[in-house]
């Protein structure tokens, strides 16, 4: 369901079209696009990335797209794997979401963590690219996790200090509170089902000041369930989706061991539903 209009919607009446002509993502699960199914695009994923990569694609015949972005990654493995081939490729745009998985790992100093981001915005700019950074979600909602919400916070400011000194563009998650609930997050409660990652792309192309006819998506209300019911389905996705993390975590595995990029050259774009 959509709601008609939306007052934080840029009004661009000398818009033109936007300068970028390669753009590279690099980062985790969230840029991948895990939690926004596709079976007809590359890795079975779409994601916020793929829908802005879309837009922009429309008002430029010569654009191109590579998306670096593998699920699980910690920082360092991003800036191991991921940013000399992101400089590889010569973007005049990247984005770059890298620190949440290092956050959530108890023990993890979010300071010593932005030394490392700072260090990937610096290399990722370091050719002239228009870089796009991310600040993390404010998680207060989640009662499993928002016992980080704090590190994320220190996070965050370290983040739009790095981009301030670095004239980096800020897509600030933080802010986009009509996402923050249960019904713009997938099954997993770690991932953004469909219509959060179209609110994200909407927020990336604001940020970017792209003219776009992107509408605000309004997910639809849960179902009401009685106490018992959501027990059960906490227990439910506490065994199938929490317990599986954190044994991941404890043995130093990651849910992308294996997993190669799903778009590792920049190529037109090719999606695949161009619905929601």
């Amino acid at each position: 369901m959509t709601t008609p209009t939306d007052p934080r919607t840029p009004h661009l009446p000398n818009a033109h079209v936007h300068p970028w002509r390669r753009l590279v993502a690099v980062g985790d699960s969230f840029t991948e696009g895990l939690g926004d199914p596709e079976e007809s695009t590359p890795g079975g994923h779409r994601g916020w990335a793929d829908r802005v990569a879309e837009v922009l694609s429309q008002q430029a015949e010569d654009f191109a797209y590579a998306n670096l972005a593998v699920r699980g990654k910690l920082i360092r493995q991003i800036m191991d794997d991921q940013i000399d081939s992101a400089l590889a490729l010569t973007p005049d745009l990247v984005t770059i979401c890298a620190g949440g998985n290092d956050v959530l790992r108890p023990g993890t100093d979010p300071d010593e963590i932005a030394v490392q981001f700072e260090d990937a915005v610096t290399r990722l700019g370091s050719g002239g690219a228009a870089v796009v950074v991310f600040t993390g979600f404010d998680i207060g909602w989640n009662p499993v996790f928002k016992t980080f919400r704090g590190k994320i916070a220190i996070y965050n400011e370290n983040v739009r200090a790095i981009a301030d000194k670095h004239d980096a563009l800020v897509a600030d998650l933080w802010a986009l509170k009509e996402i923050q609930g249960a019904s713009f997050w997938s099954e997993d409660r770690l991932h953004l089902n469909p219509i959060g990652h179209h609110e994200v792309a909407r927020l990336v192309l604001r940020t970017l000041n792209v003219a776009n006819d992107l509408k605000p998506m309004q997910a639809p209300p849960l179902p009401e369930r009685t106490w018992r019911q959501a027990r059960r389905e906490d227990f439910v996705w506490a065994r199938t989706h929490l317990v599986p993390w954190v044994l991941r975590r404890l043995r130093h595995q990651s849910s992308g061991d294996g997993v190669l990029p799903k778009r590792p050259d920049a190529a037109p774009f090719i999606g695949g539903d161009s619905g929601v």
